[in-house]
């Protein structure tokens, strides 16, 4: 069996050139050999008559005189036959030899009867008549001889065929080079993807078929790479996030082994322990939801719900963060009614206002929600008069574990998963989020929900 794209592709190519090239060469041969050989009966008749004119005018001595002489003999051979058989020939054949004449053939001459036939292929026809004289009727036999042409005309169109048969092949075997060339490349470049090498470079220039799967293939090889660095990132990530409490855990447990501690300092160990604990699961908890919404293994349970009064409820449920901090709220909350889904709505609107509460300054910070319907979309605005977010920033708060308080990361707590859930639950509510800040001045968050999403979420 043969596996070798390159060589597959000759063999079907080079199959291909041999079967048309000879099918072609068979066909036009025939036809080429029908219309020489009509042609070669209409003159062959139109000369026998000639002769048999000759032989009713002249005498016998002198018809054979005059046949003798004729220039046609170049392109005709003529055999007179007796009664006994034994006939007088005209004319040279320049290399066949003579077709041979049956009985019969000569015996229904002889009685009056016409024989046609073409014995030796091209442009050759045998034409018995019969020719009466002064001795009584005799059987004329005339043959056209192949013509030099003719047998040129065979040669070249072998020679032609061979000629077009080896070029043919050679052309095609170059062909299929460059053809299975860019089809080497992509397995190499699958190969050295697959070993984790991501810098492939293809450099295939085509346009057809193969440019658009060379295209394919490097966007596909852009998308693996960028997944790739996602992956190490989010490893790196979670091992950093993991390590700080386990380290702190680890540590205050060491630290309670110690025999003399007094019960103030081993209660504060304890409840250091108890809330790196509560991060860590936190952090799991985060973690598996963002997963199960990113692989969209829970679809939506969409219900009619008032928007409004959600946010409401979700206010009041966070007012023991924020009636602590003297933080008030400003709402601008028009009443709308949309089919999503509850629950996730409801983690948006908690997440988004904690970030608010969190990074909003104590005594006097003030955060408003607003909530304007356009057309067919609600869109929510919760702006917050906190810390703000740097602009290189602002492009990256939805990935998972960034946090744009590096600085600060000792003082505001939090994993960093937020708002990357936040967003993958508005886009499948087929909805937008976009941030505008400016540092020291404040953070908004715009988020844009279609009332009635589409059924296909």
């Amino acid at each position: 069996m043969i596996k070798t794209l390159y060589i597959r592709v000759v063999l079907t190519f080079l199959v291909s050139v041999i079967a048309g090239t000879v099918i072609s060469f068979f066909m036009s041969t025939l036809i080429f050999e029908d219309k020489l050989n009509e042609n070669a009966r209409i003159n062959l008749r139109n000369f026998a008559q000639d002769i048999v004119q000759i032989y009713k005018i002249l005498p016998l001595h002198e018809a054979d005189s005059f046949v003798s002489g004729m220039k046609q003999l170049d392109s005709y051979h003529i055999r007179i036959y007796e009664a006994s058989g034994q006939f007088q020939s005209y004319g040279k054949y320049h290399e066949d030899q003579p077709a041979a004449v049956s009985t019969e053939q000569l015996q229904k001459v002889l009685g009056g009867g016409v024989v046609q036939d073409t014995p030796n292929g091209i442009a050759t026809v045998l034409l018995g008549l019969p020719l009466k004289t002064e001795m009584g009727t005799k059987a004329m036999f005339l043959e056209t001889l192949a013509p030099p042409s003719s047998s040129f005309v065979v040669k070249w169109a072998l020679i032609f065929a061979s000629c077009s048969l080896i070029v043919g092949s050679i052309l095609i075997l170059i062909a299929s080079i460059f053809l299975v060339r860019p089809i080497k490349k992509l397995t190499k470049a699958t190969k050295r993807i697959a070993a984790g090498d991501f810098n492939v470079k293809l450099n295939i220039k085509q346009t057809g078929e193969l440019g658009t799967l060379a295209r394919s293939f490097e966007d596909m090889m852009r998308d693996l790479q960028q997944l790739e660095q996602m992956r190490r990132e989010f490893v790196t990530n979670v091992s950093h996030e993991v390590q700080s409490p386990l380290t702190s855990i680890s540590g205050y447990a060491q630290a309670l082994k110690q025999v003399n501690l007094a019960d103030h300092e081993r209660s504060r160990y304890l409840d250091i322990i108890i809330a790196e604990t509560k991060r860590i699961s936190k952090m799991s908890d985060s973690l598996l939801k963002l997963s199960v919404l990113e692989s969209q293994s829970q679809q939506p349970r969409l219900v009619t719900l008032s928007l409004d009064e959600q946010i409401r409820r979700v206010i009041v449920a966070l007012q023991p963060q924020w009636s602590a901090r003297n933080i008030h709220f400003e709402l601008e909350l028009q009443n709308v009614k949309v089919t999503a889904d509850h629950d996730q709505l409801n983690q948006v609107w908690t997440n988004i206002l904690s970030n608010g509460i969190k990074f909003s300054k104590d005594g006097g910070g003030v955060i408003h929600v607003s909530i304007k319907l356009d057309v067919k979309i609600v869109i929510v605005r919760i702006s917050d008069t906190g810390i703000g977010i740097p602009l290189e920033d602002q492009k990256r708060i939805f990935e998972r574990f960034f946090k744009a308080d590096r600085s600060h990361s000792r003082k505001y707590d939090g994993s960093g998963m937020g708002l990357a859930i936040v967003k993958q639950i508005v886009s499948l509510h087929q909805g937008d989020i976009v941030v505008e800040s400016e540092v020291g001045q404040g953070t908004t968050f715009i988020v844009s929900l279609p009332i009635t999403p589409p059924t296909d979420i």
